[in-house]
């Protein structure tokens, strides 16, 4: 890489860091300056997944106030995740790189349109909770747990707008505020790399380079990221998912 390269790769590693530990998608920003620097598609993602853990964990350790409380809900979420991020890697492997390319959008733009109606699902089903004396399962129950493995698929192959279906799916079936939420997006997000970025390291091609000035980069936006992130209404914040999500929905069809 030239100096700017190098430069432009460190500056898309903050960005994605930063927009990762806020509301995700992150890898919108990296992945397609890591292919400007002329890396090949996959060597481009792996490289990108492993970057990024850094981020991952520096936003859950930005969050970690409104981890409080959560730890049951964390860990038997983040098994799921595992197995759903190691899935994920092994079919970057096997699968034509395009694979996902055409459903990617689709899924993006279901998890936005249940981000936005989530507040009036929420009473809908708290309502229905009322009139049938049941209560909210603390960890979302199968439907959660499905929607998970196979976010956490999709994270380990490609991690885009991945952030943005967990919280959609969380903020539809759990019953707890959208920061708290946030922030085990922020940790599942941080498993699902980690788990990936193992498996990549014994059987991947990867650009050690890439890797280290994304690394860098993202454990700074983590840390930017989780103080925004913190300080923002619930009311800004589902806001900024949609018009995230809504570039991201723009670019991976102009891709």
């Amino acid at each position: 890489m030239t100096i700017w390269e190098m430069l432009a790769v460190f500056a898309a590693g903050i960005g994605a860091g930063t927009i990762n530990t806020i509301v995700g998608s992150g890898t919108l920003i990296t992945f397609p300056v890591l292919l400007a620097t002329g890396l090949p598609p996959v060597t481009a993602t792996v490289s990108n997944a492993l970057g990024l853990i850094p981020g991952s964990v520096s936003g859950a350790i930005g969050y970690r106030a409104e981890l409080t409380g959560q730890r049951k809900r964390v860990l038997r979420l983040s098994v799921v995740a595992a197995i759903g991020g190691v899935s994920g890697a092994v079919l970057l492997l096997t699968l034509p790189s395009t694979a996902f390319e055409t459903i990617v959008p689709v899924l993006v733009g279901i998890a936005l349109v249940l981000v936005v109606l989530q507040p009036w699902i929420a009473k809908a089903v708290q309502r229905h909770r009322e009139r049938h004396g049941t209560r909210a399962r603390p960890d979302g129950g199968p439907l959660l747990l499905t929607g998970l493995l196979l976010a956490s698929v999709y994270g380990g192959y490609f991690t885009a707008a991945q952030g943005i279906i967990y919280l959609s799916l969380m903020g539809m079936l759990l019953d707890d505020s959208l920061q708290r939420l946030n922030a085990v997006k922020n940790v599942l997000a941080a498993v699902v790399n980690s788990v990936a970025a193992i498996f990549f390291l014994f059987v991947a091609h990867f650009d050690w380079q890439a890797v280290l000035l994304i690394a860098v980069g993202s454990a700074i936006g983590g840390q930017l990221g989780a103080g925004i992130g913190r300080r923002l209404p619930p009311a800004a914040v589902r806001p900024l998912i949609v018009v995230v999500g809504s570039a991201a929905i723009v670019q991976l069809m102009l891709r």
